[in-house]
Order: C-alpha cells, then structure tokens, then sequence
C-alpha cells in the first residue's frame, strides 16, 4: 500500500511534509528501518501517523485498541500522543514483525503503555467484550487483514465508548476500489465495508483521503 498520501506528485508530497511534518525523531528511526523489510508497504504513512495522534488528543482518548500492528509506527505514534496513564491494546499475530514494534516502543519510554496480544484479532475482542469491556475504549484504529474488516469494526463499535472513534486504514485500497475490472477478495471486501459505512446509522462518518485513505467513524450515542 503507499507509504504516501495518493494522489500527489512527489514536489508537493515533499513540500506537503516539509510544511506540516513533526516527526519525532524515534519514529523517523522506525521508519527508516522499516522501508527495508520486504513487506515495508504495510507502514502507515508519516502523515497519517501525525494525524492519527491529533485525533487522539483531540478526543482526550486514553484507552485504545489497535487491530494490525506490523513493525509499530501507527501504535507507537499514537503512544506517544497519550496521557501518562494512556493506554493500548495491541493485537496482531505476527511475533517476527512486533518484535521490532517492541524494540522501539521500548527505546520510545511506552513500552509501559502498550499490551500487546499474539493472537488472532478477533479472539482477542470478542474476549474483551466477554470480560465486559464494551463502551470502554476511546478509540480504535483498524489495520488488519482486509477480509475481516467488517468483523474487526462490529467488535471495535461495541468496544468503544459513544462519542469514540474507530479509524479504518486502507480505504481507498491504492485507487483499486474504484476500477470495477479488480475483483479480487481483498478490493470486494473494501468495497463492501465502505458502502456498509456509508449508510451505518450508528456513526458519523468521514473518509479522510490522507495516506491510502483513512475512514473515520465516530459513535453516535444511539444505545450500541
């Protein structure tokens, strides 16, 4: 998936994080490391990561879950966007992948923060909703496989609070949503959750075209 925003030409992506990027110097590091690895696309961009610790702090969000964490740019941005006492519950199964997330939330001072659970994602919600964790969370951010991406958010909405909010990464699907000649099971999927969001009554919604495209869900306070 691209490690950039779509749609803008390499001067003004360039001039784009020269004029708006704060990158802390850690997570400049991580990322560096990470366009070696050969699944290095799976990365969250530079500028979704920035936007995605705003929106944390623009919500006062301290309890959090992350679905897809790969090598820990988007968890260890939004680590270190949280409060002392912030949380994240991270959930991937990949422990060759985390263990550079661990190595750099470690360097970052929030390890502490940061649960991370070696298991299928859904296994991990839909434990925490039997231990009584719905309405609990702050917010969400969704990255995993893109088949389950219609399970993930269902368990993430009964987890967070009303007025939390879910983010969902990949949505635009590197422009292949949008060519009816792609029909393979991963661009169906997409496709069919954002036409699900897009009439889910029990969200305020917006796609946000930052990155490879980031869907926005915020909970309404309609008895979920």
């Amino acid at each position: 998936m691209p490690k950039k925003t779509l749609g803008l030409e390499k001067e003004l992506y360039d001039y784009f994080l020269s004029a708006s990027l704060r990158e802390p110097e850690i997570l400049f590091k991580l990322r560096q490391e990470t366009a070696s690895h050969p699944r290095a696309m799976m990365q969250i961009a530079p500028e979704q990561g920035q936007f995605m610790a705003l929106l944390v702090q623009l919500i006062g969000a301290k309890k959090t879950l992350e679905v897809g964490v790969f090598t820990g740019y988007s968890s260890l941005s939004v680590a270190l966007a949280l409060p002392a006492d912030g949380t994240i519950l991270a959930c991937d199964i990949s422990e060759e992948y985390t263990a550079i997330a661990r190595r750099y939330w470690q360097q970052a001072g929030v390890a502490d923060k940061i649960e991370l659970r070696l298991a299928p994602a859904v296994e991990t919600l839909d434990g925490l909703l039997a231990a009584n964790a719905a309405k609990t969370f702050d917010f969400a951010f969704i990255d995993g496989d893109k088949e389950n991406y219609d399970a993930y958010y269902e368990r993430c909405l009964q987890l967070v609070r009303p007025g939390g909010l879910i983010a969902i990464d990949n949505v635009l699907w590197s422009g292949r949503v949008a060519d009816p000649l792609v029909q393979d099971e991963s661009t169906q999927a997409i496709r069919a959750f954002n036409e699900k969001l897009h009439h889910d009554e029990r969200v305020t919604v917006s796609l946000v075209p930052i990155a490879d495209g980031l869907t926005l869900a915020l909970k309404r306070n309609i008895g979920v």
